[in-house]
């Protein structure tokens, strides 16, 4: 119930979302989470939605990996987020995804004024790039340490000298049994 308060806010700034959503109405869709029970929402006719429905004629899938893809951009976001069902809904909610923001600072500013608001975004903004950077450092840090000190990663070019070099063998080998075919 939080959820669908906390979009119908959002949704209710932003006429043009409300357009996209409205040919919609009636429609469920269902939001699956790694951890969470599965949400449904139902889009209404104004373009708003509301908690429980039908059985969803669009199915939204969080892959646990999303936390990784988090640090790495939108691109790989996306790739996190499994979509079946309606195809004209689901391009219209990926639309909304990619596009429809919440405005922080504009709420924060009428509880607290204009100049706290701005710093406390600013704060949030700064703590949640210092998070990204952390992790994609850890991330870094990880697979260095597997494939150089642990070894139990191999780089890239490591495992093509493998390849070549087994494949080398193995036409030695061949070449080998040919003669040995030839002698006996």
């Amino acid at each position: 119930m939080a959820f669908c308060f906390l979009l119908n806010r959002l949704l209710e700034r932003e006429a043009w979302a409300r357009k996209k959503l409205a040919p919609f109405a009636g429609e469920a869709v269902e939001l699956c989470l790694p951890v969470l029970p599965p949400l449904r929402l139902t889009i209404l006719g104004d373009g708003c939605v509301r908690a429980g429905g039908a059985e969803p004629s669009l199915t939204v899938r969080i892959k646990p990996e999303v936390l990784a893809a988090l640090g790495r951009g939108e691109d790989h976001l996306l790739r996190a987020v499994e979509v079946s069902g309606n195809a004209r809904l689901a391009a219209e909610v990926m639309l909304l995804v990619r596009y429809l923001r919440w405005d922080a600072e504009e709420d924060l500013s009428r509880l607290v004024g204009d100049v706290a608001a701005h710093r406390l975004a600013e704060t949030a903004r700064g703590f949640a790039s210092w998070q990204a950077d952390v992790a994609r450092r850890l991330g870094d840090a990880l697979g260095a340490y597997g494939a150089d000190e642990s070894r139990l990663l191999v780089r890239r070019a490591e495992l093509g000298a493998l390849a070549g070099a087994v494949a080398a063998l193995r036409d030695a080998i061949e070449r080998l049994d040919k003669r040995i075919g030839r002698l006996g």
